[in-house]
């Protein structure tokens, strides 16, 4: 099973209690001794991503937690990023949050805040693996439409009706609704509307 919790952190007591924690949560969690060893792991796990959050120390050598979270944006990592920060390490902390990290927690944190921010980016690192399969459902469905079923696709998505559609392309409204069906079907929607709400929150078509 795939780690769900990565921790990276250059402190081995801190790692080992943290991996303690998230384990009696009900957690599969990996430890790292630093930035170097995560990404050769995030590396080798490239398009295969599932779904994970990383803790991240943000004061590490010789690869800082910044330098690590800068390599984790270049790898397209979709796991969300907690930074672990000292006290005087708020500022930078800030400042990845703005760049795109999930949130930081500062140094020493209660286990159940830390516990429920974590447990928090885990359902959306989900929501985004969902997010990204459904996608690419579409994708594939479109694929597999007929030239004619995309031509009346088109045409639902602008909201025509029926006749309308019939019309335009030299054809029975019987056969425009045999094709909507079938394009409903495919895709697996209820309605135009439907349709159309998708395929422009995924930008297709």
């Amino acid at each position: 099973m795939n780690a769900q919790i990565h921790v990276v952190d250059d402190d081995a007591d801190f790692r080992d209690a943290l991996s303690w924690l998230f384990d009696s949560r009900g957690h599969t969690v990996a430890v790292w001794p630093g930035g170097e060893a995560f990404l050769q792991m995030a590396q080798a796990t490239a398009g295969d991503w599932g779904h994970a959050v990383v803790l991240l120390d943000i004061r590490m050598a010789p690869v800082s937690g910044l330098a690590t979270f800068e390599r984790i944006k270049e790898l397209a990592c979709p796991w969300p990023v907690l930074f672990l920060t000292g006290h005087g390490d708020v500022s930078m902390a800030v400042s990845a949050v703005k760049n795109g990290a999930w949130d930081f927690l500062e140094k020493p944190f209660q286990n159940n805040v830390l516990v429920d921010k974590v447990e928090q980016a885990l359902v959306a690192a989900q929501a985004r693996v969902d997010e990204s399969a459904e996608q690419q459902r579409l994708r594939l469905a479109l694929a597999n439409l007929s030239p004619r079923e995309l031509e009346v696709l088109d045409e639902l998505i602008l909201g025509h009706y029926n006749k309308t559609i019939a019309d335009h392309l030299g054809v029975t409204p019987r056969t425009i609704e045999f094709h909507r069906a079938n394009i409903f079907e495919k895709l697996a929607v209820d309605s135009a509307i439907e349709l159309a709400h998708k395929l422009g929150r995924y930008g297709l078509r």
